[in-house]
């Protein structure tokens, strides 16, 4: 792969029209969105495709999602979309929310993973809608991590997983959201739910019907072509080990404590840290899932970067955004979860 002098710089109109030309050239770029940083490339030239494979060091069986900036860019992308499609267009976009639809011939293999159907979304960041506008391109973007880390919510992020790998990286900032787009397959009547996001399971619901896919919250089953990323068995994950621990917080500390050594962290909720005998993270208060969506990638790479080996994360709600949390949660913690008893010992 290409050794690059990465260059970070600020999302300004020069910078975005010197990243837009880099993509016309076929090279992929870093840029914010709404929910993580993207790497970004040509969504219908493979060799461009190909590039963000290699500097992510993805797996080619999981398909990239194809960013637009206008409706109008859509009867390109997909074909005989649902008139759902454009109910949920109408109150989702531009937003967090991937939709999944049968794709034209324009769209290459290597994008979609083989699959008939690609994920289309509209994000409403502005200097991702800038960089679409200017490249005249619909754009592929994965997270802009290496494959299997935490997802990048600031540039800085992106630039320790991504220097040497890339040309440039546009620092929008930090992202209001968090975590990635929530995405579902797009049906006549209703939809399925491959991976939570902000936009939630009881917003979808007032739209339309809608079912969750076994592996938003189970192991996908070897061999299965996912229909989203973000479905596989370990992902967003930090070097150290990561479990989720369900029970009360009087449970948790005492559990805690018979952990407590060199290495070990907890993730908790506002006012637990100081509790504990281990150092602890808050990533928000236990009825706020919003602020946990939009620090706990954060804290998997702070872990990472205090020398943690093994990491407790107290399990949020399941409601709301919080079953985006818990699902990247499943997904670091390779669905290693730790059920107590109310003396905080560990169920066989």
């Amino acid at each position: 792969m290409e050794k690059w002098k990465t260059e970070l710089v600020p999302a300004d109109e020069a910078n975005i029209a010197r990243a837009a030309a880099l993509l016309r050239q076929g090279e992929v770029v870093g840029f914010p969105t709404e929910t993580v940083y993207g790497l970004a490339g040509d969504a219908l030239n493979p060799e461009a495709v190909e590039k963000i494979f290699r500097a992510k060091g993805r797996p080619q069986d999981n398909p990239l999602i194809v960013h637009i900036a206008s409706m109008e860019m859509l009867p390109d992308l997909v074909n005989n979309p649902p008139e759902l499609a454009f109910k949920l267009a109408e109150a989702f976009w531009p937003g967090p929310m991937t939709m999944v639809l049968p794709k034209s011939a324009r769209i290459p293999d290597v994008t979609s993973a083989g699959l008939s159907t690609v994920g289309i979304r509209f994000p409403s960041n502005p200097v991702a809608q800038a960089l679409i506008r200017e490249s005249g391109l619909p754009i592929a973007a994965p997270s802009g991590n290496l494959s299997g880390r935490p997802s990048p919510t600031a540039a800085q992020h992106m630039m320790e997983d991504m220097d040497g790998r890339i040309p440039m990286i546009l620092d929008g900032g930090p992202c209001a959201v968090g975590v990635e787009s929530t995405v579902i397959g797009v049906g006549e009547d209703r939809v399925r739910l491959f991976r939570p996001g902000g936009i939630t399971v009881e917003m979808l619901e007032e739209i339309c019907p809608v079912e969750i896919d076994p592996g938003v919250l189970h192991v996908v089953e070897a061999g299965r072509k996912v229909a989203s990323p973000g479905m596989k068995y370990r992902h967003y994950a930090p070097k150290a080990d990561v479990k989720i621990v369900e029970g009360s917080f009087d449970a948790f500390r005492a559990f805690i404590g018979r952990q407590a050594g060199e290495g070990v962290f907890a993730i908790v909720f506002d006012g637990e840290e100081t509790a504990l005998p281990v150092p602890a993270l808050s990533f928000g208060a236990e009825d706020d899932p919003a602020a946990q969506a939009h620090l706990l990638f954060d804290l998997l790479r702070e872990c990472d970067e205090r020398g943690a080996k093994e990491v407790y994360v107290r399990s949020p709600r399941t409601t709301g955004i919080g079953l985006a949390v818990y699902n990247r949660l499943l997904r670091a913690a390779a669905f290693q979860i730790v059920h107590l008893d109310e003396s905080g010992v560990a169920a066989q």
